[in-house]
């Protein structure tokens, strides 16, 4: 009798450790313009006397990367797909690997225009321009920063962003005015910001159905609840996404 309560109990056991198991699984996905391409006007225009620290900002043209469109294959940049609240994550992903992320200034443009930033990282805000820039952010949950950057500091200045935040933060140069970006920050690593073929890759995401926020500076919420089924140990590819021209048209 007692042999056979000792099997019920290892049968149960076991059981349990399978209803307890979890599978983790890869999204990947792309964001395309609907209809033609168009041609989209640089904040500032190669040579351009007339704006700010010339030599420097206008020695190449300033794309617009707001409205950054692959005429080759219609693929929409900087398009943000995050997952508001992670209600699990993986093992090797509880923590951040990389502890600083860089945040430069080159060709009087931020970059990366669009960055994911977890809460346990540092965010080091340096120049490679010969000229100061000021980094103004206006976060909702955290500390507002705004300082100057000297020319070709490389050493850069430290931000730390300790809560997440709901909406991306936006960031700007009060010095050049068309400078602007956008910072990510979340207390997890499920999120992702789309190339310059409009791609993205969210890895280890915990199996079954995720929802996600797709969201772009001009579009606003591409859409709020973009529901996607992962299968664990599978690399799932998502239906590409058509994004009408209308949508990013300020």
């Amino acid at each position: 009798m007692l042999r056979t309560a000792l099997c019920v109990c290892a049968v149960l056991a076991s059981s349990v450790t399978t209803v307890q198991a979890q599978g983790w699984g890869t999204i990947e996905g792309q964001f395309i313009l609907e209809g033609d391409v168009p041609e989209v006007a640089p904040l500032v225009a190669k040579g351009d006397a007339s704006a700010k620290d010339a030599a420097v900002c206008a020695a190449n043209a300033v794309p617009n990367d707001a409205m950054a469109f692959n005429s080759e294959n219609k693929g929409i940049a900087n398009i943000v797909v995050f997952m508001r609240r992670a209600s699990s994550i993986h093992p090797d992903l509880k923590e951040s690997t990389e502890k600083n992320v860089e945040f430069d200034q080159k060709g009087c443009r931020f970059l990366p225009h669009a960055m994911v930033v977890r809460t346990d990282q540092t965010i080091t805000c340096k120049s490679s321009d010969g000229v100061a820039h000021n980094v103004h952010s206006s976060p909702f949950a955290n500390s507002p920063a705004n300082f100057i950057v000297q020319p070709n500091d490389q050493k850069g200045v430290e931000v730390k962003v300790p809560l997440a935040e709901s909406l991306p933060v936006q960031v700007v140069c009060d010095i050049h005015p068309w400078m602007k970006a956008w910072w990510i920050v979340l207390d997890h690593p499920y999120a992702a910001v789309t190339d310059e073929n409009g791609k993205f890759t969210i890895e280890n995401l915990p199996e079954g159905e995720n929802e996600f926020r797709v969201w772009h500076e001009n579009a606003g919420y591409i859409n709020r609840k973009w529901v996607v089924n992962v299968k664990a140990g599978e690399v799932t590819k998502v239906e590409t996404v058509e994004v009408p021209l209308s949508s990013f048209e300020e």
